[in-house]
């Protein structure tokens, strides 16, 4: 991954920035995998009240991939300032993520997959502390978001290949759901499928890449932009929860990559508050946190 310069937010991307004029001196500061947006308003509400004595969070809900480069780089470009605040604790649904951090020295290389129901080298969620490593902890698939009525009647994945459908497609420079993305277009089609989709498409302007899809994606589909977007379920029921225009075209079990999806949490070595991570990650595999998670479709580990 290019770590040259610091990354560029995209400046109308302040929704996913919370509570930013507290960033380089909050108590606990979270880079957290920009699709569990919807979740995050109760998970803190609910940390809060479990450990007041953490009294200020900043907190970014952008794409993981683009808070990595943010972390690797020492910081971003948001609007006419950088935003150069050290998380404690990063999330993210690649676990080739946890591994670059590894490798730059700012995690432990060691981690636990799914199914292992244990910390890194501690066997229980109240030992994942700072240097422990990483662990999966959520558990998601893919769905095609397309608008209400499915105007371009898409019925399967394969139909994205279509000449005449556009594709709000992640890009994957900065979205850790692509590469997911990609494999359920390999499995459904082959290379034949990807290239038709991710290079013949995206040349002739059908398929359009998204920075933040978990924003851009609805917005598009609902404007007329898109015709399908691949996206995760969990955004799918968010968004008819709040009332939008859309609808769900499931991939089914065979295709939407629920078996090969895991959520990696981890707490960076130099977190500044290293005890306020250890509170925030034993909390995340608490009861409260993971009813939470599942009450907005989430599946939570073990």
């Amino acid at each position: 991954m290019n770590t040259s310069g610091p990354p560029t937010i995209p400046p109308e991307r302040g929704d996913d920035l919370h509570n930013l004029e507290l960033a380089g001196r909050a108590d606990l500061t979270l880079f957290m995998a920009g699709n569990q947006f919807m979740v995050m308003d109760d998970l803190l509400a609910a940390f809060s009240r479990e450990h007041p004595e953490v009294e200020s969070i900043f907190y970014e809900t952008l794409p993981p991939g683009l808070e990595l480069r943010q972390i690797l780089a020492g910081g971003a470009i948001f609007r006419d300032g950088v935003i150069d605040a050290v998380p404690d604790i990063y999330s993210s649904v690649s676990e080739d993520a946890m591994l670059e951090l590894a490798a730059a020295g700012l995690i432990e290389g060691g981690g636990q997959g799914a199914g292992s129901g244990s910390s890194a080298g501690t066997g229980n969620a109240s030992g994942a502390s700072a240097g422990a490593g990483y662990r999966a902890y959520l558990h998601n698939r893919i769905v095609l978001m397309v608008p209400r009525g499915n105007p371009a009647g898409i019925a399967s994945v394969a139909d994205l290949g279509r000449e005449d459908v556009r594709i709000s497609q992640p890009d994957p420079e900065n979205e850790n759901i692509a590469s997911h993305i990609i494999n359920m277009y390999r499995d459904a089609g082959g290379e034949e499928l990807v290239a038709r989709i991710m290079e013949e498409k995206r040349s002739a302007g059908a398929t359009l890449m998204t920075r933040v899809h978990h924003r851009e994606t609805p917005q598009w589909t609902q404007e007329g932009r898109a015709d399908v977007g691949p996206v995760w379920a969990t955004e799918i029921e968010h968004a008819v929860r709040n009332g939008a225009a859309i609808e769900m075209v499931d991939p089914g079990p065979g295709l939407d990559q629920r078996a090969k999806i895991n959520y990696y949490i981890c707490t960076l070595r130099n977190s500044p508050r290293p005890e306020n991570a250890r509170k925030f990650i034993e909390f995340l595999f608490s009861g409260p946190a993971r009813g939470i998670y599942s009450s907005f479709g989430f599946e939570p580990e073990g």
